[in-house]
């Protein structure tokens, strides 16, 4: 795959002299030497909703993305140890580390750290990606990428993330684990317009995603949405391009149909995974279900017999709810999926009129829907007990499967 940015090629430095390196590193902080940090090819400039461009950002984020040794990050998860994995996927695992603070008195800081698997080329392109994608950009909505590593190992090169710790794991756990508390219909709207402001960030910038998916939507300790996992973010069409034309990679279920079809790829590819993720908090269920029986198995297929205007509309809702949802509200977002998953993708909305119309719903909820005083006591109840729970549900070393059925 083509990666958004290209990052200038060097030769692997002897773990020696990046010892020293770190010394040096820790003895001036703030002091970064321009050759460590990752150089972008930013030729074309773009406009973000800060009125910043991606050198901007750039220059900010130079002096904040830390370089990390190999030594150090075997010392925060303990040699890598099996305990303290807390996801894993086709590209490597996921730990949970510590990494000590500048103050002496200070707590270490948590975090979770992706060491990929040292052969594999696709694993390295995703690596590369999110380092060059996470390092320029900054948005409440997307994770944040703390540092790397990239050392000549004994087994090959060793490539490592460093991200913020999310304790609250993936919007996925929540609708999906069996035995997790249930997140009332509130939250599970306001997660959903979260992320829809991430994904209208991205596209504000001309990114395409590419992986959306509830597994990828992560949550901190106050269940505030980010977005993760961006090995396969694709830079979107310039100019008079509709759109790019790229190997037909994602997680089967959610990739758009032009796409899985033609490999042409488009901002609104992602509004189409947008729109299989509200059915999924809608009705709770996963957007293929083996275990169902056959006419259910695809939550696609199976949402159509219960259009959002018909009276059996209720029976595809998340039992789990308890009825204690707006009807006019969930018929609304029903249709606002419906439109996300229009096969034409000129006739689906933009993700900035997704934002709008999920704020118009929410507001909606909170102008006097009878199930609003007991949606908001259940809200309160944020699953403490769970919270420090070991997932980290999109940083599961890349989880992404090729897509080879149509949707």
């Amino acid at each position: 795959m083509n990666c958004l940015f290209l990052l200038k090629s060097k030769k692997p430095e002897p773990r020696n002299q990046q010892k020293d390196r770190r010394k040096a590193q820790n003895s001036a902080p703030g002091q970064r030497n321009k050759s460590e940090t990752p150089s972008f090819n930013l030729q074309r400039p773009r406009s973000l909703p800060s009125g910043r461009s991606i050198r901007d950002l750039d220059r900010e984020r130079e002096q904040s993305l830390r370089v990390f040794t190999y030594e150090e990050l075997s010392e925060a998860t303990c040699g890598f140890s099996r305990r303290l994995k807390i996801g894993h996927g086709g590209f490597g695992n996921v730990y949970k580390g510590k990494i000590p603070t500048t103050g002496d008195s200070d707590p270490p800081l948590v975090v979770a750290i992706k060491k990929l698997n040292p052969q594999g080329l696709q694993g390295h392109k995703q690596w590369l990606a999110e380092v060059e994608f996470l390092g320029v950009v900054n948005h409440q909505n997307v994770v944040k990428l703390l540092g790397y590593c990239s050392e000549d190992g004994e087994n090959g090169m060793e490539r490592l993330l460093v991200y913020e710790y999310m304790s609250n794991r993936s919007l996925e756990e929540h609708l999906f684990t069996r035995g997790a508390c249930t997140l009332p219909w509130k939250q599970r709207l306001e997660i959903m317009l979260g992320a829809a402001e991430g994904l209208a960030y991205l596209h504000e910038v001309k990114v395409i995603y590419r992986d959306f998916k509830s597994s990828n939507v992560l949550l901190n300790d106050e269940f505030c949405p980010k977005l993760s996992d961006f090995g396969l973010v694709r830079e979107g069409p310039q100019g008079d391009n509709t759109h790019v034309t790229t190997a037909k990679v994602g997680t089967q279920g959610y990739a758009a149909p032009e796409y899985v079809q033609t490999g042409h790829l488009r901002l609104k590819s992602d509004v189409y995974s947008f729109g299989v993720v509200l059915y999924e908090i809608i009705t709770g269920r996963r957007t293929i279900e083996r275990n169902k029986p056959p006419a259910e198995r695809r939550l696609l297929e199976w949402v159509k017999e219960y259009p959002p205007d018909c009276r059996r509309f209720s029976m595809i809702v998340d039992p789990r709810l308890r009825n204690n949802y707006p009807s006019a509200g969930t018929r609304s977002l029903a249709k606002l999926a419906d439109l996300c998953l229009k096969k034409n993708d000129k006739e689906r909305p933009t993700m900035e009129i997704v934002v709008e119309r999920l704020k118009k719903i929410i507001e909606e909820c909170d102008s006097g829907d009878s199930y609003i005083a007991a949606s908001k006591e259940s809200s309160q109840v944020r699953c403490n007990s769970r919270a420090a729970g070991p997932v980290e549900g999109s940083l599961r070393g890349g989880v992404s499967v090729s897509v080879s059925v149509r949707e």
